[in-house]
């Protein structure tokens, strides 16, 4: 990946760089499910109650998934950084998420 960690905000603007050029909109996105097996962990791990660290994992991991999908297309429209970032998601049918990671792509240079 080009854009570095920093280029990325979910502010609009990054200090000490000027917008040079606005690309539009870049999303990644991953669906996932659970799975039969991490259902049941999770099940045991809520009768217990705190972290179900079955769930956070695997939405560390969608969201890890999405955010370098952005990045990748951000990077296909010739961005050097990402402004305005933003994650969503939406249960598409039981037990299937998708997390959905969004911004604007731009070009900016030091200023």
């Amino acid at each position: 990946m080009n854009i570095r960690k920093n280029m990325i905000t979910t502010t609009l603007e990054l200090p000490g760089y000027s917008i040079v050029t606005s690309l539009g909109i870049a999303r990644g996105i991953s669906v996932r499910s659970r799975s039969l097996v991490g259902t049941i962990g999770a099940g045991f791990q809520t009768i217990f109650g705190g972290n179900i660290s079955l769930y956070t994992e695997l939405c560390e991991n969608t969201r890890q998934e999405a955010f370098e999908h952005l990045i990748t297309q951000a990077e296909a429209l010739g961005a050097n950084a990402i402004i305005g970032m933003r994650y969503d998601s939406n249960e598409v049918t039981d037990g299937v998420t998708e997390v959905l990671a969004y911004g604007t792509a731009v070009i900016v240079e030091k200023k």
